[in-house]
């Protein structure tokens, strides 16, 4: 199968798309349909829904991936309408947080309106083993959202806390796109087995890189106040890799030190501005953290890309 075969009729899809998640989340409240003018119909990388296209695509078509498309668009524009309210987020892809312009109430009831949608459009196809796979994506992506916070808390940072939190929160919903088309598809167990671990694999890479971005990144870029992680005390890649590095970094005010152990102290003591200029200006930290950060994205795309086939990978590195 060729990058052709792929991709011939994605343009004409994403454009569908478009027109169609605007009748979707439509409504007649004023504020509701101003915030999902603002989050949902601004545009966006549509990542998720891509890969449901390039999924049904690569099975030759099948029926109701339109549905499953804006379904995991849904899903993932609510989690943010929820997400900038817990962490207070003052933008959101370029524009100020809905919770900050409509307030905390109007935010997360606008965020259940989605997930009305959803589940609406989960009932047209008829099947409930989709609405089954999105419960149980939704606790997931739920949990691994507590766990985070939970893990900034007690400080109980580990890579395996990591990858939990990055699985539920961001490769959960991947894998429900890429899962959810074989399920719509009616392929042999196999097959649907090796889509759904390639949506996590490409879902855990996505949000690697994601992390590297937050940090090194820039506000017109990322749509959104760079550090945002550190200013958090949320666990990534390259924290683990300070954190793991000096375990015991001494106070840098009372003993001056530089690189690694001067950013370990103001991560752990301190949160705000201050902190994220401490670890982004700290070169031998994020050299060492980017160092890991590859080795560990390296292997997890390559596993990922080799589950379709290889001129798929070229398209999926080019355009995702």
């Amino acid at each position: 199968m060729s990058v052709r075969d792929f991709t011939q009729n994605l343009d004409v899809l994403l454009v569908e798309f478009e027109d169609r998640l605007r009748a979707v989340v439509h409504s007649e409240v004023e504020f509701v349909q101003l915030i999902e003018e603002d989050l949902v119909t601004a545009g966006g990388k549509r990542v998720r829904p891509r890969l449901v296209f390039l999924t049904s695509n690569a099975l030759g078509g099948v029926p109701g991936a339109m549905e499953l498309a804006l379904s995991v668009e849904l899903l993932h524009s609510a989690s943010l309408l929820h997400d900038d309210l817990v962490d207070d987020a003052e933008t959101r892809r370029g524009k100020e947080a809905a919770f900050r312009k409509y307030g905390n109430a109007v935010s997360v009831l606008s965020g259940d309106y989605l997930l009305s949608r959803l589940m609406a459009l989960l009932a047209q196809t008829g099947r409930m083993e989709l609405v089954a796979m999105f419960a149980e994506t939704a606790r997931q992506l739920s949990e691994a959202e507590v766990l985070q916070f939970q893990v900034a808390a007690l400080h109980d940072y580990s890579l395996a806390n990591y990858e939990r939190i990055i699985d539920g929160k961001t490769a959960s919903v991947m894998r429900a796109a890429c899962e959810g088309a074989a399920v719509l598809g009616g392929v042999p167990a196999v097959h649907q087995e090796a889509l759904a671990r390639f949506g996590s694999l490409y879902g855990q890479a996505f949000q690697m890189r994601d992390d590297y971005l937050d940090l090194m990144g820039t506000a017109e870029v990322l749509g959104k106040p760079a550090g945002g992680d550190v200013r958090e005390g949320k666990v990534t890649l390259i924290t683990l890799r300070l954190l793991e590095a000096y375990p015991g970094a001494p106070d840098y005010r009372v003993r001056p030190s530089a690189g690694f152990a001067r950013a370990t102290y103001t991560f752990r003591h301190g949160a705000g501005e201050p902190v994220v200029a401490e670890v982004s200006t700290s070169w031998s930290y994020v050299g060492a953290g980017l160092r890991l950060s590859f080795e560990l994205l390296g292997p997890e795309y390559s596993m990922s890309a080799n589950t379709l086939d290889t001129e798929a990978k070229l398209f999926l590195s080019r355009e995702l």
